[in-house]
């Protein structure tokens, strides 16, 4: 029996209103193989823990641009912990500064990727880093 593919949520938090790089990466991973569930435009947090938890989902991806990315990526963090499903690797893009990226990464966001990382590079960490979450 084949492994099932991974499941990817791709998320657009809080009220930036552009998701043409979102849907460019979630076209990008169901092209390579994963199962990919978008979920629109003004997601809070909550909305999109718990499209993770229902769809069982094996990492997330946040995309923001509006600037609030030292809000609501802590708080997506915070409530997968709360809600018991801590080990859902979260990863992001978007308009991030450096040293913010830093301190993501420091609280448990597993990568940050800018603008002009490559499609490769991003399938390439997937490939990499995302596994297939147990039970």
């Amino acid at each position: 029996m084949a492994p099932r593919p991974l499941r990817i949520l791709i998320a657009k938090p809080g009220l930036d209103g552009h998701d043409r790089g979102a849907k460019i990466i979630a076209r990008l991973l169901r092209d390579a193989g994963y199962e990919v569930i978008y979920t629109g435009l003004h997601q809070t947090p909550e909305m999109i823990v718990e499209a993770a938890i229902q769809e069982d989902v094996d990492a997330i991806g946040l995309s923001i641009l509006s600037g609030a990315h030292m809000t609501l990526f802590p708080e997506v963090l915070q409530l997968l912990r709360e809600r018991g499903v801590g080990d859902i690797p979260v990863f992001g893009g978007g308009i991030i500064p450096r040293e913010d990226a830093s301190t993501l990464k420091q609280l448990g966001v597993k990568e940050i990727f800018t603008p002009g990382t490559s499609a490769q590079e991003i399938l390439d960490w997937i490939r990499e880093h995302i596994r297939p979450r147990s039970g």
